[in-house]
């Protein structure tokens, strides 16, 4: 059987597959609605199931709906051959029935940030594939007394802080800043944000999960047992099932927090021995202060060429640095002062505001707006065409080498790029390796972030290529054996070379992948899979492949 390495982008090496799969799928998809409806009706939910098709009005507009990255949204890439909009678990039930009945994959959505696409795209060669897409299972229902909330798959993380927002200006949850990022992926895979320092990830809050397995039974943390339980926080858990709930764990918070968004020239040599003093103190800090730096290339002014009568504007790399505080502004510039100083930061560059609110504010929402912004799945930032790929640093990176790897940005082909690092340290290192899936603990001081993004299809070649040769120049400065990366920031590039057009993979490319996501939780991972699992119905180009069966299936 021949074998195709992937170079660009998936969607081009399986353009040929696709008409073939369009062919094959029409019957499969009737027959899987036919069998979807009689399931439903069937049940004893009166809900109105909601699914879509090629042939709907609507189904391009559901299936774009929430995709963040325009890379998994051209002509050539694999579609679904139904779009399921579940409002019941039942309708979850039924998909999951009617897919396995009739030899049809499933992928599940909640937001659309996956950075690879795989909640809504499948390459492999099969008749047609489902989406789930949870949208509408988004209620979040808080109990202030027992400091938890259950939530559903399918929210947001912006409706997750206004619902927690309602009811109490005193507690919050560890994830991202990002407020359309769907709650699901985001505890699936780990999810850390401002919080993580003092609390850990989202998943390392989970206390229940509700969950649709393989045989379309409903179970919860004490029907599904402890290892599933394990394995679904931080593992992925579309390997396993579809989770439709979380009951997550509330943390406090202050009634304000101090917050600030501010700009430096890395032209400065300030700004350098900032560099150079935030990669060893960042995770050794307060652990009620997190600060988080990107880099990337704009526009500055020139007062000597301004002086000279010439162009007043040339490109400088500039450093963002963001910052969240648990107390006042007073407080936070005084440890500002003790841990960077170099920073300079000025009382006016800083802000006072309720937890919530902090998600409007690095969501560049700082006009008055509502916190109804936050119920808004719409993301205001830009969806175009980009690739990602991550690492973590145990020792600092020398200083000529952070400057070498930032003079990347200035060359041609990185173009919309940039490199971000945020801090681990405090709770992260007090959790150990194996309390769930995401193994990144004591020793990682910072996660660092690569990204490009492009406009044109005719430019994406050139704009991977930047970023693949950035990552692998990297290589000696990062962590290893393995390299380890965020499964939250997937990367097709990882152990999947050779992938043939049946989808099958050897054991060698699914520990390449495993242990860098993983490391030895991979392993237990695979033990689980196998154990709940043991057909591999839940599959994805990544998923967790079971024992008997140590191979994507077509």
């Amino acid at each position: 059987m021949k074998n195709f390495t992937v170079s660009s982008s998936f969607s081009k090496i399986f353009i040929f597959l696709f008409p073939l799969i369009v062919a094959a799928s029409a019957a499969t998809s009737q027959d899987f609605i036919e069998c979807f409806v009689s399931h439903v009706s069937n049940s004893t939910s009166t809900h109105e199931p909601i699914f879509y098709t090629p042939n709907d009005s609507l189904y391009s507009s559901v299936l774009d709906s929430s995709i963040r990255n325009r890379r998994f949204s051209s002509p050539s890439t694999p579609k679904p051959s139904v779009i399921v909009t579940p409002s019941h678990v039942c309708h979850v039930q039924a998909t999951v029935y009617c897919s396995k009945k009739h030899g049809m994959q499933i992928r599940i959505r909640s937001g659309g940030h996956d950075t690879e696409g795989l909640s809504y795209v499948s390459y492999f060669k099969i008749p047609g594939f489902v989406v789930i897409d949870l949208r509408n299972l988004n209620s979040v229902s808080v109990d202030v007394e027992s400091k938890s909330a259950w939530v559903q798959a399918g929210a947001t993380l912006g409706e997750l802080y206004y619902r927690i927002a309602e009811k109490s200006g005193n507690l919050g949850f560890p994830a991202g800043d990002c407020h359309t990022v769907g709650v699901g992926g985001q505890i699936g895979g780990g999810g850390y944000g401002y919080l993580s320092r003092k609390y850990g990830l989202s998943a390392d809050n989970i206390l229940d999960a509700e969950l649709v397995d393989a045989e379309g039974r409903i179970l919860y943390r004490k029907s599904m047992g402890e290892d599933l339980f394990w394995a679904i926080r931080g593992g992925g858990p579309a390997s396993f099932g579809i989770v439709v709930a979380w009951k997550i764990r509330l943390a406090p918070v202050p009634s304000t927090v101090a917050v600030f968004d501010v700009w430096r020239s890395m032209e400065h040599d300030a700004t350098k021995k900032l560099v150079h003093r935030w990669q060893r103190r960042a995770d050794k800090v307060d652990e009620d202060l997190t600060t988080y730096m990107t880099f990337q290339t704009s526009e500055s002014s020139n007062i000597d060429q301004k002086i000279e009568g010439k162009n007043s504007m040339k490109i400088v790399v500039q450093a963002n640095v963001r910052g969240t505080f648990h107390g006042s502004v007073d407080k936070l510039l005084e440890l500002m002062q003790k841990e960077f100083p170099e920073l300079g930061l000025q009382r006016q560059e800083c802000s006072e505001m309720r937890w919530v609110e902090s998600f409007l504010f690095f969501n560049q929402y700082r006009n008055g707006e509502s916190l109804d912004v936050l119920l808004n799945r719409t993301s205001i930032f830009d969806s175009s065409p980009r690739k990602g790929k991550s690492d973590f640093v145990k020792e600092p990176i020398a200083d000529d080498v952070f400057e070498i790897m930032l003079e990347r940005l200035y060359e041609e082909d990185a173009r919309r790029a940039a490199i971000a690092v945020f801090p681990y340290g405090g709770k992260m290192n007090e959790i150990s390796e194996s309390a769930i899936p995401f193994p990144h603990r004591a020793g990682n001081r910072y996660m660092i972030y690569y990204s490009v993004i492009w406009e044109e299809e005719e430019e994406e070649e050139k704009h991977l290529s930047w970023v693949r040769r950035l990552y692998n120049d990297m290589t000696p400065y990062v962590s290893e054996n393995p390299r380890a990366t965020y499964f939250n920031f997937k990367d097709l590039d990882i152990g999947m070379n050779n992938l043939n057009e049946s989808g099958t993979t050897s054991i060698t490319q699914a520990n390449i992948w495993g242990t860098k996501y993983f490391k030895n939780n991979f392993y237990r991972l695979i033990q689980v899979k196998t154990r709940v699992d043991p057909t591999n119905f839940f599959i994805n180009e990544q998923s967790i492949p079971p024992l008997l069966n140590y191979a994507f299936r077509r």
